[in-house]
């Protein structure tokens, strides 16, 4: 009984040291800069491998609040292009701000946007003279709060924002003329606007387009807008282009808009406030009303740092580094922006693949879209698992109702449509992965039906041509891979059948977990035999991905370390990692545990190891599954040291909706999900003093790290919960219950 006592006053004097020790950072928010990711990458890896678009992370320096519906942001790049964000950080005009549905970190179109220009002086409605001037000098980003100083225009806007709303201050330097212009950004000129001079009031709506599969089409929603002006303008109009017009709407044509002329002394303020939505203009006129009903500005801003502080905190860190502080809490940001919010305050949302036809929630429930699905299955939905599974119950039950109202669950859900972007059926593993953890708040029984019937139904042609079920299924069924003879028609990224075929197989596997913890015996027994068909795609004589005819020959001329059709975004030598389901089967095709060291040793002795590329991410931690895990905290601490840092060009690739962003947090928290469906995380070496992963449920688990020298990476010892622990992996359950990982690093490694 002693003994017990013991333990309680330890474990308490334990809790308020650690108390006590984060007490003292009053704001995580300082850390995060929005910059980083709005430059093409300067990391050693990206400036091999990338190229173009893959060489810039495409983030934007946006104000809103975690997985909000439309984030502001200073527009630099005026067009919804494909690839090119709205903000990039060598530019130096600003053409407005915009409410923004940017897909963080992708390669893919804004969509639905509007932008508000301010303009002192002269009203000008050219794209090539609504411009002004500003220098980096002169602007805040913070992601609760923006402000700038147009260097040319004697004006100074600030920006606050909410889940769905916005409210922007506008400060004149002198008394003159300030016109404001707001512009639905439209590039194929099907956008509307509308002026209500007596209610001070401007709404419009820019109409979605689908992209990838489907592209161009209607993607049967828009994005609609509510603008709010303080006071009664003096003058307005539409206009399109340079040609102005004394009318109270405009539709239909390039580059229109509405503009509003005020008088302004100097020094006096201007506030508009804005409301969004994806379902009608009236929906975005209750949101605003909702969520922004004064005209309070700092109390708009204070709830969104309030909202950040809250998420931010999910992960608290200790570490004399402040740099190292900037680069983990801009990584957690980065990773706490998508999914995207689609449903207005009263639960209202467009149904996904319809043609403008809503939707209402059931109360407490949300419904989220753009799920870059093939990137954030890997690092950034299983983070989100740890620190927010009530927001994945969410999510997963937003999959569920995609399923039912398209007839196919979606296998990379944007622009609430059908894209079939990238490769996989990664849905599957995202969803099993979080019932198997036991974040179970939805219908796994529909879940599960709509997941069976990807995975064994190929959908009629006119479906599949919609970017309904799995690419090339009927291939990979019949001859357990994806041959060459097969081009894979109707998809965005044709070809690529040996990628394919690896992450069906996994996919197969995340399915059969389901399925055996479920009783559906005879699916699981069939589904993890279809695991299994990495292995017809592994070359046992070379020890590498390769791809095949459908007579069984392997192809010639091989090139293992050249970007070649048949790979995804990447070599043969980087794809052939790519077994998390079954490692040990593919230790035994490559001859033991020494020669899976060595087929790892030769991406980084090659140099061919590429951060940006997804599928590469789990590979540094590969090694904890040799003779040689001390290599795994070498390569993690490697890559975590050159390719992140706190400059604007401090990412490697594309961010992909926080997916190189929550490698890192995972990083250097010191553990990653190699197989997000399994409950074990591979132990890599962790960063700071001292961690503490704050769960929904009330648990802390603490990660406390001790080095013999300031460089030290190697793991010496770990205790967990006081004691002594010898696995290279830790489980989701140990770190959900809470407890205490005490590490001790060295600079040389142990056998």
């Amino acid at each position: 009984m002693q003994i017990n006592k013991q333990k309680i006053v330890i474990t308490i004097i334990f809790f308020l040291v650690i108390s006590n020790l984060f007490a003292q950072e009053k704001s995580l928010l300082k850390y995060v800069d929005p910059y980083v990711g709005t430059a093409p990458s300067t990391t050693i890896s990206a400036t091999k491998h990338g190229a173009g678009t893959e060489q810039r992370a495409n983030t934007i320096p946006a104000v809103g609040v975690p997985f909000g519906m439309t984030q502001w942001v200073a527009q630099t790049q005026r067009l919804e292009t494909k690839c090119v964000p709205p903000y990039i950080y060598q530019d130096g005009t600003i053409s407005g701000f915009r409410g923004t549905h940017w897909l963080s970190g992708s390669c893919v179109p804004d969509y639905g946007s509007f932008t508000i220009m301010p303009l002192i002086g002269k009203l000008k409605t050219a794209t090539t003279e609504a411009i002004a001037h500003f220098e980096h000098a002169d602007e805040i980003s913070r992601p609760d709060y923006y402000k700038v100083e147009f260097s040319n225009n004697q004006l100074v806007t600030e920006i606050a924002a909410t889940t769905r709303c916005s409210i922007m201050q506008f400060t004149a330097s002198a008394v003159d003329s300030l016109y404001l212009l707001i512009t639905p950004n439209s590039d194929k000129g099907k956008a509307h606007i509308f002026v209500n001079r007596a209610a001070n009031e401007i709404s419009g709506y820019n109409p979605a387009y689908r992209i990838y599969v489907g592209s161009g089409k209607p993607a049967g929603f828009s994005g609609y807008f509510v603008v709010k002006v303080e006071r009664q303008s003096k003058i307005s109009g539409v206009y399109s282009g340079a040609n102005r017009f004394a009318l109270d709407s405009i539709a239909d044509k390039k580059n229109i808009g509405a503009y509003l002329g005020f008088k302004v002394a100097q020094g006096e303020v201007l506030r508009i406030k804005i409301g969004t939505s994806f379902t009608s203009i009236a929906e975005a006129r209750k949101n605003l009303e909702a969520e922004i009903p004064g005209w309070g500005f700092d109390g708009v801003r204070a709830k969104a740092t309030t909202a950040w502080e809250k998420a931010l905190n999910k992960i608290q860190v200790a570490d004399t580094s402040a740099k190292n502080k900037h680069i983990f809490y801009t990584a957690l940001y980065h990773s706490l922006l998508m999914p995207r919010l689609y449903n207005d305050v009263d639960g209202t949302y467009p149904q996904f693949s319809h043609q403008y036809k809503t939707a209402k929630l059931s109360a407490g429930k949300n419904y989220y879209d753009d799920m870059s699905m093939w990137d954030i299955y890997r690092a950034e939905l299983p983070l989100l698992e740890i620190i927010q599974p009530k927001l994945v119950s969410n999510i997963i039950h937003s999959l569920i109702l995609k399923g039912q109202q398209g007839g196919w669950i979606p296998i990379f859900p944007a622009w609430n449509s059908y894209t079939s972007a990238m490769i996989g059926d990664h849905t599957g593993p995202f969803i099993s992965s979080a019932y198997l953890k036991g974040i179970v708040n939805y219908d796994v029984k529909e879940a599960y039906h709509l997941l069976r019937q990807n995975a064994f139904e190929t959908p009629p042609k006119a479906d599949y041509e919609e970017g309904k079920g799995r690419r090339a299924l009927d291939s990979y069924m019949k001859y357990g891979y994806i041959p060459l003879e097969d081009p894979v028609n109707n998809a965005p990224h044709s070809k690529e059948q040996v990628s394919r075929t690896l992450e069906y197989a996994y996919d197969d596997y995340a399915l059969a977990m389901l399925a055996k913890s479920l009783g559906h015996t005879a699916d699981y027994k069939q589904l993890l035999a279809r695991s299994k068909n990495y292995k017809n795609v592994i070359d046992p004589a070379t020890g590498l991905a390769r791809a095949k005819h459908a007579d069984g020959s392997w192809i010639t001329p091989f090139y293992p370390d050249k970007k070649v059709s048949y790979i995804t975004e990447g070599t043969p030598r980087q794809y052939t990692f790519y077994v998390p389901q079954d490692v040990a089967g593919l230790t035994q095709i490559l001859g033991g545990k020494d020669k899976l060291e060595s087929a790892l040793d030769s991406i980084f002795i090659k140099d061919e190891y590429w951060h940006g590329n997804e599928p590469g991410h789990q590979t540094p931690y590969m090694y904890n599954f040799t003779n040689a895990p001390w290599k795994t905290q070498q390569i993690v601490a490697k890559v975590r040291s050159e390719e992140y840092t706190d400059g604007p060009g401090g990412m490697s690739g594309n961010d992909d909706s926080g997916q190189l962003s929550a490698w890192y947090v995972f990083a250097a928290l010191g553990f990653y999900p190699v197989d997000p469906v399994s409950d074990n995380y591979q132990l890599g070496t962790p960063l700071f003093k001292q961690a503490v992963i704050n769960m929904e449920n009330g648990k802390k688990f603490v990660i406390n790290t001790t080095k013999s020298t300031p460089s030290a990476f190697y793991i010496k010892s770990i205790t967990l919960n006081g004691v002594k622990y010898k696995l290279n992996t830790i489980s989701y359950r140990a770190i959900a219950r809470g407890g205490r990982m005490d590490i001790t690093l060295s600079d040389k490694h142990t056998k």
